[in-house]
């Protein structure tokens, strides 16, 4: 499935192995036990627990069978995932994460059905799953996360990445969200002055520019292409009113978005 990985083995004995886990993630322990070994820490999950991992940690994982069996659920929270969530939820963590990085997370009747809900899928690893309903399943589980443990959102959303993303990518996504230029920066793992100089060599245009003739000529496909009216989609194209997004349609394209609407009907009648 999609951002997940159930694991599972029959043997008496132990495996060993380094890993570096590049993504948070989240484990259940179906059976057995897991052992994870850092440099500062030694976290132990039994049959029925979970742990939340942070992201880029050399560890030493331990697999334990218990009675012949070694079950785990795996889910990946990949960071571009938890950006868009951050972005959705204006969640903002301004310092760098400094809690354990291996966290045992409490037991509870959401967290468990969510669980439940993931084993058909595991059941049936030949069935052809969607990555919208992958997407999905993950997206539920940063959210029950975060309202089983809200200090979590800490350990989630700790951008402060030692290298920068690919900001490109980031932002021909992320375009539409109203957001300020600081917190697209923060986002990408940039300071503002960073942000702004690598922004100019990719885009040849200062950020805001950008953002504005993006944004309108989003707006102007969605017109011209999809037949919408302004007021359907303004917000959704980080306009803060609708006089604002007329206006500044207007100023660069010569005439009232209306116009552009009907002009389009009378094509296509």
């Amino acid at each position: 499935m999609p951002g997940m990985i159930f694991y599972s083995y029959n043997s008496t004995l132990r495996k060993e192995k380094c890993a570096f886990m590049q993504d948070n993630i989240l484990v259940l322990q179906v059976a057995g036990q897991l052992t994870i070994e850092t440099t500062t820490e030694k976290v132990s999950t039994q049959k029925g627990q979970m742990m939340l991992v942070h992201k880029n940690q050399l560890a030493e994982l331990n697999k334990m069978p218990v009675d012949g069996s070694y079950q785990t659920v795996v889910i990946r929270l990949q960071e571009d995932l938890l950006r868009q969530i951050a972005l959705e939820e204006k969640i903002e963590v301004k310092h760098k994460y400094t809690g354990p990085y291996n966290v045992l997370i409490p037991g509870n009747d959401f967290l468990s059905a969510f669980f439940q809900s993931l084993m058909p899928y595991v059941n049936h690893p030949d069935e052809k799953v969607t990555a919208a309903v992958g997407l999905l399943k993950v997206k539920e589980a940063v959210y029950l996360l975060m309202d089983t443990m809200p200090a979590l959102k800490a350990l989630l959303f700790d951008f402060s990445e030692p290298h920068k993303i690919d900001l490109e990518k980031f932002m021909v996504t992320n375009f539409h969200y109203n957001i300020p230029v600081e917190k697209f920066a923060r986002l990408t793992g940039r300071s503002l002055a960073g942000f702004k100089r690598d922004f100019q060599k990719i885009f040849d245009k200062a950020p805001r520019q950008w953002l504005l003739e993006k944004r309108l000529s989003e707006a102007k496909f969605l017109m011209e292409k999809k037949h919408r009216r302004p007021s359907d989609f303004y917000l959704e194209l980080g306009f803060e009113s609708l006089s604002h997004f007329s206006h500044s349609f207007k100023k660069k394209y010569g005439h009232a978005p209306t116009e552009l609407v009907g002009m389009a009907h009378q094509s296509h009648p």
